[in-house]
């Protein structure tokens, strides 16, 4: 069970991130780290990329089933890789403490989408 000793000692820093850099920055930060993962000629993200790139993230000691699940965990339409949407949504949901501010600005911009409609 390595890889639960590794997800103990995680530090989510994506709300850290999101509260110094704004939405849109965040946004541009994760494309950047997609860019950096991603296979050049395929354009995504895929086991192999995340294998040779893992570094970049001190991911190295991960192994391949653990890189594997990474990429199965985000895969959304089954074709084995990460879109960068794909991407960007398994950073989210790795993220409970962004999910819970995320919930909160949607709910935020609902309430004022029904205010000015009258509603």
């Amino acid at each position: 069970m390595a890889g639960v000793e590794k997800r103990a000692d995680f530090e989510d820093l994506l709300p850290v991130m999101a509260n110094k850099l704004g939405g849109e920055g965040l946004i541009n930060e994760l494309c950047n780290g997609f860019q950096l993962l991603m296979d050049k000629d395929r354009g995504v993200i895929t086991m192999e990329s995340l294998r040779r790139n893992s570094s970049f993230l001190g991911l190295q000691d991960l192994s391949d089933d653990e890189l594997a699940s990474m990429v199965k965990e985000g895969d959304l339409d089954g074709d084995g890789a990460l879109n960068q949407m794909e991407f960007c949504v398994l950073m989210f949901r790795l993220s409970p403490d962004l999910m819970q501010e995320s919930r909160f600005w949607l709910e935020e911009a609902f309430e004022e989408e029904l205010k000015s409609d009258g509603l």
